[in-house]
């Protein structure tokens, strides 16, 4: 009997454990020793294993991704459990981190190291790595949170001084499990209902999200772009933090402005909210990803989207000179440590400085106050962040109000009903999520009302 066939046309096979551990050492080591984006070099891998079959390049991103979200425990764990370990060659360290790796993933140890073609008589130590844990009792909070938590140790710090130390270790453990696949739907194809038949008939087996009523959580594994339904524009991947963000703006079909538009998913949000009237300003400094806004807003039926490119420095203030006080509603999704999405993009915690983190404040606030002046009286600004950190959250909103008067917090719970905000999902009336307690991303959003004309 042949074997399946997958949806590329390739017979399935057993996974072929050589081929799977060379294609994640060499994306591994693109991304730890070369300083690779982790997405682009398993791309980039992936691309030239043509010989690699569906369920061989899942597990491919599956293992790099594990890896890096753990990589200072593993590092840790490689330092008391393998004899010598400082003083072996880069590629002899990267072959036992994925060894530790895989067995802190539950995977059998032997099989581990066929696979790796390491000795089978390592087989002891391996299956009792995960014991050293017990090393970091003697250690500070902070040491602990940094290696247990794989952070920069200024960044557990942080975490501690603001959780506190129960909250910051189950935040911290929450970012090192892999996340959902999350798609909103498109209300201007079809409804939740409709879609997700759509996508039962193509295989998908999908549940709808607790929070978010436009959510589906697919729980099939597969490649949703390759999906007709996605093609044919009835969903967008997208977290299940983001869409509560996007719901804050309660867009009118009037004219709303999307400042920080990027590639346009909260902008397609916001066309389905205003029912494809009014306006929508997509605005960002990046001409590459207003482009793609471009190509997914005709897949997904949406067109009262005005795109436009702006400076990156002060120049910008010119360009929108002409929308000052026009907007009824300004999302400010600003960019940001990304401190949020760690299970998704685990590589970008060892990127981030204390000195990258100021500059990520210093920005955000220039952009709250650029794009504060775009407001009509009477509207509405809507900030987030996909952050954790509170400089970068309710430090720029308590700065801002300290100079802005005529804008006042307004609390989100009126957008999001009460099923939402029952949830523990709002602090000092803004939005604050988190993947431990609501299986999303960390996000945060307020909501900042500006005072009527006299």
């Amino acid at each position: 009997m042949s074997a399946p066939k997958s949806k590329s046309g390739l017979s399935e096979r057993p996974p072929r454990e050589d081929l799977v551990a060379q294609a994640c050492l060499e994306a591994y080591g693109a991304v730890r020793h070369d300083g690779r984006l982790a997405d682009r070099a398993l791309d980039f891998t992936l691309r030239h294993k043509k010989h690699l079959y569906s369920n061989e390049r899942r597990a491919v991103a599956e293992r790099v991704y594990a890896l890096l979200r753990r990589q200072r425990l593993v590092d840790f764990l490689a330092d008391l459990k393998v004899k010598g370990f400082a003083t072996l060659g880069t590629s002899k360290k990267d072959l036992y981190r994925f060894a530790i790796s895989r067995v802190l993933e539950g995977d059998d140890a032997s099989a581990v190291l066929q696979g790796l073609s390491l000795p089978g008589s390592e087989v002891g130590w391996l299956r009792t790595v995960a014991h050293g844990r017990a090393k970091l009792d003697n250690k500070s909070a902070a040491e602990r949170l940094a290696i247990s938590g794989s952070m920069p140790d200024f960044l557990a710090e942080k975490f501690l001084a603001q959780f506190g130390e129960e909250e910051a270790f189950a935040i911290a453990e929450s970012m090192n499990h892999r996340a959902a696949l999350v798609a909103r739907t498109n209300p201007l194809k079809g409804t939740r209902d409709q879609i997700t038949q759509l996508l039962e008939g193509e295989g998908v087996k999908v549940r709808p999200t607790p929070l978010s009523p436009f959510g589906l959580v697919l729980e099939t594994r597969t490649n949703v772009y390759s999906l007709k339904t996605f093609k044919d524009g009835y969903f967008e991947v997208q977290d299940e933090g983001s869409q509560l963000l996007g719901m804050l703006v309660d867009a009118p079909p009037r004219k709303v402005i999307d400042a920080c538009a990027g590639a346009g998913g909260k902008t397609l949000q916001l066309a389905a909210q205003m029912k494809n009237r009014g306006e929508i300003y997509a605005l960002d400094v990046d001409e590459r990803r207003l482009e793609e806004l471009k190509q997914r807003a005709r897949r997904a039926g949406v067109h009262n989207v005005r795109i436009q490119a702006i400076a990156p420095d002060a120049k910008a203030d010119e360009q929108l000179e002409k929308l000052h006080g026009q907007a009824e509603r300004v999302l400010v999704d600003a960019p940001c440590s990304g401190s949020g999405t760690w299970r998704r993009k685990p590589d970008a915690r060892y990127r981030l400085t204390e000195a990258s983190l100021q500059e990520h404040v210093d920005k955000q606030t220039v952009l709250i106050e650029r794009f504060s002046k775009l407001v009509k009286p009477g509207g509405r600004l809507i900030y987030g962040t996909c952050s954790l950190l509170r400089e970068e959250n309710e430090g720029i909103i308590e700065a801002f109000l300290s100079k802005h008067s005529e804008f006042s917090v307004a609390d989100v719970s009126k957008w999001l009903g009460p099923e939402v905000s029952d949830q523990k999902t709002i602090s000092n009336g803004m939005l604050r999520l988190f993947p431990h307690r609501h299986e999303t991303d960390g996000f945060f959003g307020a909501v900042l009302v500006k005072a009527p004309a006299k």
